[in-house]
């Protein structure tokens, strides 16, 4: 065929498809049952209708979207090899991601509310190119990353779709937010602590990081320059398990840009959540040994957990052997994870804009405090950082060398309130224990001083809200995280949960 054609228009509006799969959007797509400008407009307004009291997306690129999507349907109606997520809405995150001619703040920093950075990040770069997706704009996070929360001083907090008043967690409340209230099937997160699958327990939705190397993180400077930080990862918000497996085809695989890339096919990621998981040996740890946990997560998960003996799995208690406080390990992750910020805005400073200099005002105090202590640390300091790293890793491959899988909580407590000055924290105490309020009650950081794969599975409601569990897999065993996580969702299926999403109030 050639020339401008169109596809018929139906009569579907945004509530019509707003809690439609990827993997069905792109199937109706495909089969020409949908258009893809109707999908991406039926996106955009249900974008502009629900977004004001949500706050999950803090750019809208509408008109690259719309020109992205007549070209997918002219593409369809060519007959061209299409993409496995082609014509399908999705986000970036609004961090360290992409996409040239857009702005990025880096997680709501005021000064740099207009920065436009010519680049393209990973998950822009195969969503678009391999995949097909059309990306609708960029969505709220933390600044730099640097909390489990998602808030800031430039775009405020990300507001929870299932109780508006509590935080969506982060660093990617933004997108998971925008996925459980059903504003577009798909959205990337970025993980170095937990940014993935913290804001997807607390928003029951489905978050997965990939083993390290797994899926390219394309950097300047490249993955030498982040190895021994915790481990970067980007990856899917999703809320089916079948989503984000179609979204790791697209998004796994070598890429020479990225030193530690892995070289090896990778498999078909939607083949594995429809293995069994009968037979698996899986650990169960309610609190990594040292983490305080709020009983009403906690009970969640416990009951949750059993449906893997329910699908013919062996289900045991562990003790993985770590030592350290909580207090201790959360504070190696904040030094870590800070030298790799202090390295990004080193950078910045170098090219002519001294973001700490001139506008420290846009950072706030907790950011600072670690600012302040990683600056003073030696050569030495840091080596004993990575040290005690090596403990944590020897305490998962203890438990992960016995077992296939090991599970835990996501996280140790319920949503948080929002607050109104941009600073929204997390807990300082947990059960009477303190707690770093800006990463200790997080159990997923762990996982970022490894490179283990893993997942956060909605595990039910406590009070109404979501409880994540953690699905924790060994090193490059993809496969089976996924499929674990797909028989939980065919057990124990969350998809009816989102019902408090769509009849929640407009108004804040």
């Amino acid at each position: 065929m050639s020339g401008t054609q169109t596809m018929p228009a139906a009569s579907t509006s945004s509530d019509d498809l707003a809690y439609t799969t990827a993997a069905d959007l792109a199937t109706q797509i495909r089969r020409r049952d949908l258009s893809p400008v109707e999908v991406i407009e039926a996106a955009i307004d249900r974008i502009e209708t629900r977004n004001p009291s949500l706050n999950a997306f803090v750019y809208l690129g509408f008109d690259d979207a719309r020109a992205r999507a007549k070209d997918a349907e002219q593409a369809v109606m060519n007959g061209d090899t299409l993409g496995p997520l082609h014509g399908v809405p999705s986000a970036l995150k609004d961090l360290f991601d992409f996409k040239p001619g857009w702005p990025s703040s880096l997680g709501g920093i005021r000064a740099l509310e207009h920065n436009v950075v010519d680049a393209q990040c990973g998950f822009c770069e195969r969503m678009e190119t391999r995949g097909g997706a059309v990306l609708l704009g960029k969505t709220n996070s933390s600044l730099m990353g640097f909390r489990g929360t998602c808030d800031n001083y430039l775009f405020g907090a990300s507001r929870n779709p299932f109780d508006l008043s509590k935080n969506t967690g982060g660093s990617s409340g933004g997108s998971a937010a925008s996925v459980a209230d059903g504003l577009l099937p798909i959205a990337e997160g970025t993980d170095a602590g937990g940014s993935i699958r913290i804001p997807a327990a607390w928003c029951g939705v489905y978050g997965y990081k990939a083993s390290f190397g797994r899926v390219p993180f394309l950097a300047n400077p490249n993955a030498f320059g982040n190895a021994d930080s915790p481990f970067l990862f980007e990856g899917p918000i999703t809320r089916t398990v079948e989503d984000a497996a179609l979204a790791l085809n697209v998004l796994a695989g070598y890429d020479s840009r990225d030193p530690f890339s892995l070289t090896e096919r990778a498999p078909d990621f939607t083949a594995a959540t429809r293995r069994s998981v009968q037979g698996m040996r899986i650990a169960y740890s309610p609190n990594l040994d040292v983490f305080p946990v709020d009983p009403k997560v906690g009970d969640v998960v416990a009951k949750a957990v059993m449906a893997f003996e329910e699908a013919g799995a062996h289900v045991e208690e562990v003790n993985l052997g770590i030592t350290r406080s909580q207090q201790e390990l959360s504070d190696v992750w904040s030094r870590l994870y800070m030298l790799l910020n202090l390295q990004a805005l080193d950078a910045m400073a170098a090219a002519g804009t001294d973001l700490l200099g001139d506008h420290r005002a846009d950072f706030p105090p907790e950011y600072l405090h670690w600012v302040e202590v990683t600056q003073r640390m030696s050569g030495l300091d840091f080596f004993r950082d990575q040290a005690v790293r090596t403990e944590v890793y020897r305490g998962f491959q203890s438990v992960l060398n016995n077992y296939d899988l090991l599970i835990t909580p996501t996280l140790a407590c319920p949503p948080v309130d929002n607050a109104t000055d941009g600073n929204t924290v997390g807990p300082s105490s947990i059960n009477g224990e303190t707690v770093d309020p800006l990463i200790g009650w997080c159990l997923t950081y762990f996982v970022n001083f490894t490179g283990h794969p893993a997942a956060s599975v909605p595990a039910g409601l406590s009070d109404g809200l979501p409880v994540g569990m953690q699905i924790i897999g060994r090193r490059n065993d993809d496969v089976s995280v996924l499929a674990a996580s797909a028989a939980f969702e065919r057990l124990r299926p969350w998809q009816h949960t989102y019902e408090a999403c769509q009849t929640r109030s407009l108004e804040v």
